[in-house]
């Protein structure tokens, strides 16, 4: 077996600790030299059901979860329902053993709980004849019994990772620092123990003989573990926010999460209110009376928030919300990665829309683009959306501490001065004109509650200059105008004084392209890095800006190719629309590679889908995807 990476899989029930174990074992990782992502895979339960963390570590940059994986810490679920195979949902127990084994690579690892899983449920699974087939090397040990031992149950997780370690030949050092760092006094002393006990015990009674080990890598510089939500929330608080309201719905909830426990040391205001409606309100509020606001939720949440996203836009009141798309429609699967809300998120509210959407595509881009959104929000007072979904969300990579060493950007944006407003122009009745119909970049300047000769009337209708309802036509169209317009000047400000949002790589000289949107990312950037490798002429673009889109980059990409795989994780080739709706003269040379089963791309079913796409076959994807032809072809 190849030892240029570990891709190492944790497996238990909700509750058992799993998500904080692998992240403590994947910081463990970093610190010693490696690159680092992660993928989580939970259910939409409180406590019991399978659920898996899969760390990919190398001494190589690393952008997505990989194909497979080959080593397996199975500690079986000790919340199951009713461990019996009969039961509804079957024997749950063993699911973290018995699901996990069709993704395990030849010559893996398997660890696994005999102190949970019984031998009988063990047979039933033709491990012994699936291992010999398969080269797979199979450390049944008592991780409960060892717990026990020592006082608590869940330490089984220390005990697994203690036998990782072991099999790998890691040393402990930085595992003890994290768990120095973490527990307190009362519970590190046995975890230690434990740790160790599992360690020589497993060196000392087990002969290895297999070659996976940890590899061997470096950093240059000092590293940061962080996952998706960390970035867009730090981007934001760097950004100058200081007010969020929320009500929790998964995935939005990580965001929300860390905003709340660090804008209260900075001054600032988190509030979860009574529903989603409320938390946008609140928001719009805030950032009426001067604060950078924001708020967001998830799929069905989001969806009540359409009626503040249009007293926004009519208002012209900055506001940054985040869109965490998950499975739909409705509930959906709340726990499983989607990029299905794309034209919802596009479009909703009411009359025609007057916003911007960035979708991310990775750790970096999650922050500056969160960043990049309050800045205009606020310099062209309009309502602007981060979209990512769960996988962005939850999946955790190393970056440089000294990419986040940035300035902070406390601007208010178009905000004018006492001063500026004396010689501003105001109704008979000494109202500001707030809402100006002749203004540069289309933002008519605004002033703040309080503020001397700065009064206006902010409301939902259409209104007049100095913000009082009005239905004349010629008014009418001169503010909507100036309103829908502001993307045109917001998308020459993105194309002429920042770095481009979409990240391109291959062979720019290729005649087949592949494009993708958010968190699809890494794993066609990977797909693209293969297919260069084995001589195969591709390059792909990952598209950040859904609103305003970038016509002019796009045109340049699509001019430059013969044919273009859109890949996308949704049933109905959204972001390809999108595309024809825009540039509707390539819809012959487009095609769709779709995922919709709950789980994100590995990078072999984008190499596939693009074997079978220059191929001209007919024939089926071996995954769980959809190849499909533009409309019309």
């Amino acid at each position: 077996m190849s030892n240029h990476e570990l891709i190492w899989r944790i497996a238990g029930g909700s509750g058992d600790g799993i998500d904080s174990t692998s992240q403590n074992f994947a910081k463990a990782l970093m610190r010693s030299g490696l690159d680092v992502f992660t993928h989580r895979h939970y259910p939409s339960r409180i406590r019991g059901g399978h659920t898996y963390v899969e760390i990919r570590a190398a001494g190589h940059e690393v952008q997505s979860r990989g194909d497979g994986y080959n080593c397996l810490l199975a500690l079986g679920d000790s919340f199951a329902r009713n461990p019996q195979e009969e039961a509804y949902y079957g024997n749950e127990e063993i699911k973290p053993l018995s699901e996990n084994l069709d993704d395990l690579r030849e010559g893996g690892l398997i660890v696994y709980d005999s102190g949970l899983l019984s031998e009988e449920d063990v047979a039933e699974l033709d491990l012994e004849e699936r291992a010999a087939e398969n080269d797979w090397h199979v450390f049944p040990i008592d991780l409960r019994s060892m717990a026990k031992e020592h006082g608590r149950e869940v330490m089984r997780n220390t005990a697994g990772v203690g036998v990782t370690a072991a099999l790998l030949e890691m040393d402990l050092e930085h595992i003890e620092d994290l768990m120095e760092d973490a527990m307190p006094e009362k519970i590190l002393e046995p975890n230690l123990t434990i740790l160790h006990e599992a360690y020589d015990m497993v060196t000392e009674e087990y002969a290895f003989e297999h070659d996976l080990r940890i590899p061997e890598g470096n950093h240059d510089e000092a590293q940061a573990l962080l996952s998706g939500s960390n970035a867009i929330a730090y981007g934001a608080i760097d950004a100058g926010c200081r007010f969020i309201a929320g009500y929790p719905m998964t995935p939005w909830t990580d965001v929300f999460t860390i905003m709340s426990q660090n804008l209260p040391d900075m001054g600032g205001i988190s509030e979860q209110v009574e529903d989603e409606i409320a938390a946008a309100a609140l928001a719009v509020g805030a950032s009426h009376a001067g604060v950078k606001a924001m708020s967001g939720s998830s799929g069905g949440g989001f969806a009540l928030m359409s009626e503040p996203l249009g007293l926004a836009e009519m208002t012209e009141t900055p506001i940054v919300l985040l869109e965490s798309m998950r499975a739909g429609p409705s509930t959906g699967m709340p726990t499983k990665p989607e990029q299905g809300d794309l034209e919802f998120t596009l479009y909703t509210s009411q009359g025609d829309s007057a916003r911007v959407v960035f979708a991310p595509g990775n750790i970096e881009e999650a922050y500056e683009q969160t960043r990049l959104a309050f800045h205009v929000a606020y310099e062209y007072q309009i309502p602007t959306i981060i979209m990512y979904d769960q996988k962005l969300s939850g999946e955790n990579t190393n970056v440089p501490v000294s990419f986040l060493d940035r300035e902070p950007a406390p601007s208010l944006g178009s905000v004018v001065t006492e001063a500026d407003l004396e010689d501003m122009p105001h109704d008979e009745t000494g109202k500001f004109h707030r809402f100006q119909h002749d203004v540069d970049n289309n933002v008519s300047p605004r002033s703040l509650p309080g503020q001397k000769g700065g009064r206006y009337l902010a409301t939902g209708n259409e209104h007049t200059p100095s913000g009082h309802i009005s239905e004349d036509a010629d008014n009418r169209v001169a503010q909507m105008e100036r309103r829908v317009e502001k993307l045109e000047d917001i998308r020459a400000e993105l194309d002429e004084e920042h770095d481009s949002n979409q990240t391109y790589v291959g062979d720019e000289l290729a005649d087949f392209g592949i494009i993708t949107w958010g968190s699809s990312q890494g794993a066609v950037f990977e797909a693209v890095e293969r297919l260069n490798d084995d001589g195969h002429a591709v390059k792909a673009v990952s598209v950040s800006d859904m609103m305003p889109f970038p016509e002019a980059e796009m045109t340049e990409f699509l001019e430059s190719v013969d044919q273009a795989m859109v890949v996308e994780m949704n049933a109905t080739a959204q972001f390809r629309g999108l595309i024809q709706k825009e540039l509707g003269r390539y819809g012959e040379k487009l095609t769709s590679l779709l995922k919709y089963n709950g789980n994100p791309f590995e990078p072999a079913e984008i190499v596939e889908g693009y074997e079978l796409n220059s191929d001209g076959s007919d024939a089926d994807p071996s995954a769980q995807v959809r190849i499909e032809p533009a409309a019309g072809d």
